[in-house]
C-alpha cells in the first residue's frame, strides 16, 4: 500500500513553506524562480496529499487554513534540517567559536580591505583568531591550502589557479603613482615616457617570474624598465613620494596615500590594461565547512565596503 508521503519530496516542502509565508501563487513563484502554472501545479498536489486547502481566498489575496498554518514551523524546521545536511551536518556559531582563521593575502590592495575585514570577524566572532599572512615568493599558496595551512587567499592573478575554488571580489583601475614634483605632472605621462622612465615593484610572487604588470606589458610586446623592486608594497609610496620612480597598480592602493597626505599624485597609465581583479581562492577540502563558509562570507562584505 502506497503511503501518501512518499510523494513529498523537499522541494515541495519549500514550495509549501513559501506558498505559506507568501500567501501568493504569484509571489512564491517569484521568490522560488518559478511559473506560476508550476507553482499552483505544486499546491494542488499538496492539497491532495494533505486533505486539505492549505490555501484559501480571502478578498483580493489568499490565507492559510488553519491547518496550513500549523504546517509553517514544522516546513521550516525540515529546510534547515535539510540545510545542515547539505553542509556536512555543520553549524557555525560565530557569537561563540573560538576558532583561529588563517588568510594569505596580498598588501597591494585597497588598504582598508585587510582592516575590515579583520573589523568585521571579530565584531562578528569575538573570541575568533585572526592570522594574516603575507603572499610572498617563500609562500606558497597552493601547498598551503591543501594542507589546510591557511584557509583562504586573496590576491590577484592574470590566470587564476583552476585547480582551487575561486571566486571574484573586486575590479580596480590600474594608474600610475608619481611624486608631487615629477615632472610628468607638468607635461604628461605619454607611452614612450612611460617606457623610459625609472619604475619601482614589487617583488615578484615566484622567484625568477614577473608580476602582473610586466606579464600584461610582454604580452604586448613591452618592455618598461625597472630601477627598483621592494618585498614591502605599503613602503612603495613613500620612496616613489622621495624619488622620480614611478609605480603601476591599482587606483585604490594609490588613493588611500594622496588622501592620507602623502606627497604623491595619481596619473592615467598610457598602457592599455585591463581592470585589475582581485579573487578569493579556497581549496575543495574546504568548501562545505560552516565556519570556512562564513569567513568567505566575512571576506566578500569586506571587499564590497571597501
Amino acid at each position: 500500500m502506497n503511503n501518501p508521503l512518499d510523494s513529498i519530496d523537499l522541494h515541495l516542502i519549500r514550495v509549501l513553506h513559501t506558498l505559506l509565508t507568501e500567501s501568493s501563487v504569484s509571489r512564491a513563484a517569484m521568490r522560488l524562480g518559478a511559473s506560476q502554472p508550476a507553482v499552483s501545479a505544486a499546491l494542488r498536489r499538496l492539497r491532495a496529499v494533505t486533505g486539505d486547502e492549505l490555501l484559501v481566498r480571502s478578498g483580493s489575496g489568499m490565507v492559510p487554513t488553519a491547518f496550513g498554518a500549523s504546517l509553517l514551523e514544522p516546513c521550516a524546521s525540515i529546510l534547515r534540517e535539510a540545510q545542515r545536511l547539505q553542509a556536512g551536518g555543520q553549524t557555525f556559531d560565530a557569537a561563540r567559536s573560538t576558532r583561529l582563521f588563517r588568510i594569505a593575502a596580498a598588501d597591494y590592495m585597497d588598504p582598508a580591505f585587510l582592516p575590515a575585514l579583520v573589523a568585521g570577524i571579530k565584531r562578528e566572532a569575538p573570541s575568533c583568531g585572526v592570522d594574516v599572512v603575507p603572499l610572498s615568493r617563500e609562500f606558497d599558496y597552493r601547498k598551503s591550502l591543501a594542507a589546510g595551512e591557511v584557509d583562504a587567499v586573496v590576491g590577484n592573478w592574470l590566470e587564476p589557479p583552476q585547480e582551487l575554488h575561486i571566486a571574484p571580489l573586486l575590479d580596480d583601475e590600474i594608474v600610475c603613482l608619481v611624486a608631487a614634483d615629477h615632472p610628468a605632472l607638468r607635461r604628461g605621462l605619454d607611452l614612450a615616457q612611460y617606457l623610459q622612465a625609472e619604475h619601482v615593484a614589487p617583488l615578484p610572487l615566484r622567484a625568477g617570474g614577473e608580476g602582473v604588470i610586466d606579464q600584461h606589458l610582454h604580452h604586448l610586446g613591452l618592455t618598461r624598465r625597472i630601477a627598483v623592486h621592494c618585498g614591502f608594497f605599503n613602503l612603495i609610496p613613500g620612496l616613489v613620494a622621495r624619488s622620480l620612480l614611478v609605480l603601476t597598480t591599482g587606483r585604490r592602493f594609490c588613493r588611500h596615500y594622496v588622501e592620507a597626505g602623502l606627497a604623491v599624485r595619481i596619473l592615467p597609465c598610457p598602457v592599455p590594461f585591463p581592470l585589475l581583479t582581485y579573487y578569493l581562492l579556497w581549496h575543495a577540502r574546504s568548501h562545505h565547512d560552516a565556519a570556512q563558509h562564513w569567513l568567505r562570507e566575512q571576506v566578500r562584505l569586506a571587499a564590497q565596503g571597501s
